[in-house]
């Protein structure tokens, strides 16, 4: 499958910002299940290309003089690959048992996780448990804060990928067995409106190797998703993180665009023509 990524974010500030940095985990690695054909940023200023602690490729922006909007694209064309998602990648798994601010367990959580215990945990284990969670915390499509913690949906009883995520993740680690936070995007057939947000689903480690969850949409990573970044919780794998002096209150916009397109079709096109292409699609 070859999909086309459109993906705009743009931050405005009541005040000019006098200084801003930016983390960008917004280009794809091409690794087993996925091929990057063509990628691009496009931003204010360039941005200087390093990896970070969990390989993820990173760039670094830096705005030092004052501004009262950032305007990010990340645009692209990625081949997928049919069939569940593996990965025998990532070093030491032993880190991901550890817990983080944004997946602390509560004693309802213990007690929820408690339910699904056995020794060993197994691959249908944790798909049970995955259910399990689809069913008692429901998808509640809004926007979460990035210090939205995995007790604060559990207790609501709603939430949204990120959520799901962070509280399975956060059960596995419980149960004993290594998992990780994976931000990305995924294609939804059927669906031409647009994504508010970029997606996310969990890995988990079993049978030495990464399997993967996406709790809300009950399956495995495919041919639909596209990996971005992988960490301890969605602080190490958002694609866009910052930190600024000055600017007074924010206004984030968010916009993603993510389609499939047959070969014959989008060649000899490029990144350049993808947004009109979409338009085109959603208008057919």
């Amino acid at each position: 499958m070859i999909l086309t990524i459109n993906h705009e974010t743009v931050y405005r500030y009541e005040n000019p910002v006098v200084h801003s940095t930016q983390y960008l985990r917004l280009t794809p690695p091409s690794m087993e299940g996925q091929k990057v054909l063509e990628w691009r940023l496009d931003l204010p200023i360039p941005a200087v290309p390093t990896s970070d602690a969990f390989g993820n490729i990173c760039h670094v922006m830096t705005l030092d003089m004052p501004h009262r909007e950032i305007r990010i694209r990340a645009v692209g064309i990625v081949e997928t690959e049919d069939g569940e998602r593996t990965s025998l990648s990532g070093g030491d798994p032993r880190p991901f048992l550890r817990g983080t601010a944004l997946t602390a367990m509560t004693p309802d959580m213990v007690a929820f996780a408690n339910g699904w215990r056995r020794s060993p945990m197994s691959l249908p284990d944790l798909d049970r448990l995955a259910m399990a969670l689809e069913m008692a915390v429901a998808f509640l499509p809004g926007g979460p804060h990035a210090g939205s913690t995995a007790a604060d949906a559990f207790v609501a009883g709603h939430g949204v990928c990120q959520d799901h995520t962070h509280i399975f993740i956060a059960c596995c680690r419980h149960l004993g067995v290594p998992a990780r936070y994976v931000s990305g995007y995924v294609h939804s057939p059927g669906h031409m409106d647009n994504h508010i947000a970029t997606h996310a689903w969990a890995e988990a480690w079993v049978d030495d190797r990464w399997w993967s969850f996406d709790v809300v949409n009950r399956s495995r990573a495919g041919e639909h998703h596209l990996k971005l970044a992988v960490g301890m919780d969605y602080m190490d794998a958002c694609p866009v993180r910052g930190v600024r002096r000055g600017g007074g209150s924010e206004l984030m916009q968010a916009e993603v665009r993510v389609m499939q397109v047959q070969a014959d079709v989008l060649l000899p096109a490029s990144v350049d023509s993808i947004g009109q292409q979409q338009q085109q699609q959603q208008q057919a």
